[in-house]
């Protein structure tokens, strides 16, 4: 069981939060808090396995808890609540160690996905968030694109193929499904992956895999998808 817990200073968005996660049978909501400082003693207290946290609270913001959580509960994951209002709040939290990035008004499906992955060490980003993204940074959707690919000259075919599947938010169990590789390889591939690309974690390579238009390459139906390479 995924236990959660939920942060939101809108006791209607903790509501509606909550009566998602009740109709999934691997997850469960142990504790929730309305601001960053009570998160943070809820995390204490319960040790969830993942924070899904509000992005802008009052007393402390979502960024700045998310930081502390990740001092005091280094084992809790932290899922990113956000709206198409707090774009700063987005790019900010593009470097720090966070596990994805869900929109509020977001479909339900989205919701658990990103709480899945963070448990399982992935991360998952909301399409409509990397395309927000892409919109607030400088330069023509060509030119980030022609950029993002040129980064990706790095990566060997494999390296590519694992790159997408990140992007589209599989953690590495389910890549190493995917790819036919045992999950180890599959870690020292997106560590690989990372220091090429210049990546400081997970999300920011799955901006850069929906940059460079390589995220429709994963095949959702199974399989390691057309092109595959071996080893």
């Amino acid at each position: 069981m995924i236990r959660v817990l939920l942060v939101d200073d809108e006791a209607m968005m903790l509501a509606g939060l909550r009566s998602i996660i009740l109709a999934a049978q691997d997850i469960e909501v142990v504790a929730e808090a309305g601001d960053g400082r009570a998160a943070i003693d809820a995390a204490l207290a319960y040790r969830p396995d993942v924070v899904l946290l509000d992005i802008r609270m009052p007393v402390m913001d979502g960024l700045s808890a998310a930081a502390e959580l990740r001092r005091v509960a280094p084992s809790a994951a932290v899922v990113i609540l956000t709206t198409f209002s707090e774009d700063e709040y987005i790019a900010g939290a593009l470097d720090s160690d966070v596990s994805g990035f869900v929109l509020k008004s977001g479909d339900p499906y989205e919701l658990m996905t990103a709480i899945r992955a963070a448990h399982e060490g992935a991360s998952y980003l909301s399409p409509k968030v990397a395309r927000r993204v892409m919109q607030q940074v400088s330069g023509s959707a060509l030119t980030r694109r022609s950029s993002a690919l040129d980064r990706l000259q790095a990566l060997t075919p494999r390296e590519r193929e694992v790159l997408a599947l990140v992007g589209a938010g599989l953690s590495n169990a389910e890549i190493g499904r995917r790819l036919f590789l045992v999950e180890g390889t599959v870690k020292a591939h997106v560590s690989t992956v990372l220091a090429r690309i210049g990546a400081r974690n997970r999300v920011q390579a799955a901006v850069l895999a929906h940059e460079a238009g390589i995220v429709a390459d994963a095949d959702p139906a199974g399989g390691a998808g057309p092109g595959a390479a071996s080893g």
